[in-house]
């Protein structure tokens, strides 16, 4: 019972610490968070780099 708990509270501070990453990095301006080209990207968000 407590083991549960246990893992339902970490998975819920792991989905949290990115949940609050991509809300930063959509807050900067970040069109494809996880791109190196990011912030340096021209292209429209849905565009993939290959």
């Amino acid at each position: 019972m407590i083991e549960n708990i246990f893992i339902i509270l970490i998975l819920m501070i792991l989905l949290g610490i990115s949940g609050s990453y991509l809300y930063k990095s959509k807050k900067n301006g970040n069109k494809c968070v996880g791109c190196p080209y990011a912030k340096e990207c021209k292209e429209k968000a849905s565009d993939k780099h290959l």
